[in-house]
């Protein structure tokens, strides 16, 4: 067995607990959350199965080391000491990516130039050779944060974030990323099984998820991994990863349940024509022109209803919270008669649930990039049964 690896998988916050049960489900060892991520143990076959598989993680990541750095200069220093000879070659491109936080060092595009700097200077004066920098497509993507007076330095497997599966190729205002929707499918225990409908679709993200779910298809199927071009480890990587992506695509499975995206706007569907075609699943996904307002049919008797509705800046009309409110409170009439079907609303405005006028049976605090949503989940009830209305409220006010 080859000698695993402390690695650490990134997330979106609010993710994590969902984050690390995915992995263990997917074989990785030693399971346990941090703030923004988890840690596990893997080997590097394992870490790249994971890295295809997995639809939560943002990034997995090699520690290198972690040392305390106080100012720039210090930072420099501890960069100093990572044997860098050891994961690049005279021909390897890199690129820095930085964050901050509570540092002395305060712009990140600054400790990324340090982090460059100390590697430079010491393969120059080492080896007599320096690498060169590609921002844009490095062969080795090197992630440094800085918290306060202490540096991790790691290699990132993945290269570019594992949320860019290559479909979203025209996104529209306030999109929800693709492994945030995929979060919020596994917190509603969505396995490909039942319809889903998205009735204000926006860009598609959140049924292309769940149609790539019920394909069972690899997230990362058509994508490369900056794993593939490490001078030590690439060649055998990219054997690994055919192998795996030839596995993924013999166990890609017939969808059996409607899938379907909607929405009024005919800018959004244009995106989401776009997007599907770009995933490969126009023959899965449905898409109607249809205002959420408005009656119609659903697409099934019961299944999964999953949207992220406006926050408060893309309706016409009613900006401020009033008009909000409003817009919510019909929203929860419109979708009162889908008794048998399930909803999961991700809500950035905290006016929207008691507008909703329904108790939802669970909620969970995620973060839309630096937006703090809440993830209401509402359960289906019996046709004779309504819906439970919170306690004084009326959605009215």
């Amino acid at each position: 067995m080859a000698e695993r690896l402390q690695l650490y998988a990134t997330c979106a916050r609010g993710t994590e607990s969902l984050l690390a049960d995915e992995l263990t489900e997917l074989g990785a060892r030693k399971v346990r959350q941090d703030r923004g991520g988890v840690r596990l143990l893997a080997n590097v076959d394992e870490a790249l199965y994971l890295s295809l598989w997995s639809r939560i993680a943002m990034r997995i990541l090699l520690p290198l080391g972690e040392d305390e750095a106080r100012g720039a200069d210090g930072l420099y220093e501890a960069a100093s000491k990572i044997p860098w000879e050891d994961h690049l070659s005279r021909s390897s491109t890199f690129a820095v990516e930085a964050s901050v936080r509570d540092s002395e060092v305060t712009h990140s595009r600054y400790a990324a130039l340090r982090v460059k700097d100390a590697l430079v200077d010491r393969l120059r004066e080492r080896h007599g050779w320096r690498p060169d920098v590609n921002p844009r497509n490095p062969d080795v993507s090197i992630v440094a944060h800085l918290a306060r007076d202490q540096v991790s330095l790691s290699l990132d497997l993945c290269g570019q974030p594992l949320n860019r599966r290559g479909y979203r190729v025209q996104p529209t205002v306030a999109p929800v990323k693709e492994n945030l929707a995929a979060a919020i499918l596994r917190a509603e225990g969505y396995t490909g099984t039942e319809a889903v409908l998205d009735p204000m679709c926006g860009s598609g993200t959140l049924v292309i998820e769940a149609a790539l779910i019920a394909r069972n298809r690899a997230p990362g199927l058509h994508r490369s991994y900056g794993i593939e071009r490490w001078p030590a480890v690439g060649e055998k990587a990219r054997k690994v990863l055919a192998e795996l992506k030839q596995q993924a695509r013999a166990g890609e499975r017939k969808v059996t349940v409607p899938l379907v995206a909607r929405d009024r706007d005919e800018e959004a569907l244009e995106a989401v024509h776009r997007n599907v075609r770009a995933a490969r699943l126009s023959d899965e996904i449905r898409i109607e022109v249809h205002d959420v307002l408005e009656p119609a049919p659903p697409p099934a008797e019961a299944g999964l209803l999953v949207t992220n509705p406006p926050y408060g800046d893309r309706l016409e009309g009613g900006r401020g919270q009033k008009g909000m409110k409003s817009f919510y409170f019909k929203l929860g009439e419109a979708l009162r008669p889908l008794t048998s079907w399930r909803m999961s609303v991700l809500s950035g405005n905290p006016a929207f649930e008691s507008a909703f006028h329904r108790r939802p049976a669970a909620r969970r605090t995620l973060w839309n990039g630096p937006i703090e949503c809440t993830l209401l989940s509402y359960a289906a009830h019996a046709p004779s049964e309504p819906p439970v209305e919170p306690d004084g409220q009326d959605g009215t006010r």
